[in-house]
């Protein structure tokens, strides 16, 4: 399995050259110039500041006419989930990308922002499991052993 970095932490590659890093390349200036590419970074280093757990970003390009890209990342807790959540909401503002949709805010087991080419998963370990929303989109992902020892 390959490596990719997102933003500075370094996290496993479950796809076979779908998973866009974010870290500087050559086409960086690029990246910058796209307002898509900027908030997809923008994202992710909200969430690596709110200490997301298993942060990945699919590409799901040519897959889906819904978005373009996905984010799916862990919380600790509900109240872990919705302050990620809510942290994404406000940078998509702050950024004049207004979200056009936010689910799941009450419960807060699993929050969906939609920002239109990227959207925002932010689940609870044991909801992540069981929705697999990696394996759904082709990533093979490691299982966990004793589903019922992950974080609630």
């Amino acid at each position: 399995m390959q490596s990719t970095t997102i933003g500075t932490v370094s996290t496993p590659s479950p796809v076979s050259g779908r998973v866009t890093p974010l870290a500087p390349s050559p086409s960086h200036q690029s990246q910058l110039d796209d307002p898509s590419a900027q908030l997809r970074e923008l994202v992710v280093h909200k969430l690596e500041a709110m200490k997301a757990r298993d942060l990945c970003l699919i590409d799901v390009r040519g897959r889906t006419s819904v978005t373009d890209f996905l984010v799916i990342a862990s919380g600790t807790s509900t109240r872990h989930v919705k302050a990620m959540a809510d942290d994404v909401v406000e940078a998509a503002k702050a950024a004049d990308q207004q979200p056009l949709g936010v689910e799941g805010e009450r419960e807060a087991e699993w929050v969906l922002v939609d920002l239109g080419d990227l959207v925002v998963h932010l689940m609870l370990p044991r909801t992540r499991e069981f929705y697999g929303l990696e394996r759904m989109w082709g990533l093979d992902v490691p299982r966990a052993e004793n589903p019922e020892s992950l974080n609630s």
